[in-house]
């Protein structure tokens, strides 16, 4: 796994979005980003993260953040989990896994003693310049916001 580290830039990446709009890092140029992975959509650590960043929002977008979430799943699911919980961020619908593996979040993982191949919750926060400045290998799926206005 090959994950991307402070001082990289951002991928260039297209993907569409829980709304079927097609988002393009050269989308965010200019704007400070957080870009967080979760393995799945509606799964308990997954929700608490997505609605910890949602219910933070306004904190986070006052501190000049652009927001976007991307998990391996279809537009659709993606659709179902940002109007559940009304999030006003994009989830990118990445099931081709191009984005996941550009910025080297899937890999080999563990759970209950088996091994098998999936995403790994991390975050990525950019600069203006789309350079990362930051990587949260262990993500607080409660409290992600209150990690990240930390910085």
């Amino acid at each position: 796994m090959n994950t991307l580290k402070v001082g990289d830039k951002i991928p260039s990446f297209e993907c569409f979005d829980d709304k079927e709009n097609l988002i393009k890092s050269e989308n965010f140029k200019g704007h400070k980003l957080i870009v967080f992975f979760y393995p799945r959509a509606n799964t308990p650590g997954c929700t608490a993260e997505a609605c910890n960043i949602s219910e933070n929002y306004e904190n986070l977008t006052n501190a000049g953040y652009k927001i976007v979430g991307v998990s391996g799943d279809k537009v659709k699911t993606q659709n179902n989990f940002s109007s559940k919980y009304g999030f006003q961020y994009p989830l990118l619908a990445d099931e081709n896994k191009n984005i996941i593996k550009l910025f080297g979040v899937w890999g080999p993982k563990k759970f209950r003693g088996k091994e098998y191949e999936g995403i790994h919750r991390k975050t990525f926060i950019f600069d203006e310049n789309s350079v990362v400045t930051h990587v949260f290998d262990k993500v607080d799926t409660k409290n992600h916001s209150d990690q990240i206005l930390s910085l």
